[in-house]
């Protein structure tokens, strides 16, 4: 199967899957041409790196995640870690869109927002406390 197959079955662009190519996550086969060549391995694989994608993970967790998922050795508990301190970032991240959320929320009530150039809501940025963080 050629890399516009592997994309269409994988639901990956081909540019991500050359990527992930480039970066050891998976080796294709070549033609005799030098075409990539994607067997059910490596589809299997381009699916799991999607999925594990969609649900956040970071490539780097994505590449120990497959190392264990194809060890056939692997103790769960390494599973569990790595999908753990994951939980604990996207439960911070969470927490963090609330709070900004709350603030924002405070400041689009407290303006008025007609015609007078007063507004709560450039003060609130300007007086915010701290220095502004992005995530």
């Amino acid at each position: 199967m050629n890399i516009s197959q592997a994309a269409q079955r994988t639901g990956l662009p081909a540019k991500t899957i050359r990527y992930y190519e480039d970066i050891g996550l998976v080796t294709p086969s070549r033609d005799t041409n030098g075409y990539r060549v994607f067997a059910d391995q490596e589809l299997h694989k381009l699916t799991f790196l999607a999925r594990s994608r969609a649900l956040g993970f970071s490539i780097e967790d994505c590449r120990a995640l497959l190392a264990l998922y194809e060890d056939q050795s692997r103790a769960s508990s390494d599973v569990k870690r790595i999908a753990a301190q994951h939980l604990k970032e996207i439960e911070a991240k969470i927490a963090d869109l609330r709070a900004m959320r709350d603030t924002l929320s405070e400041l689009v009530r407290a303006c008025s927002g007609d015609d007078r150039p007063d507004c709560p809501i450039l003060k609130g940025i300007e007086h915010a406390g701290g220095p502004a963080r992005r995530s």
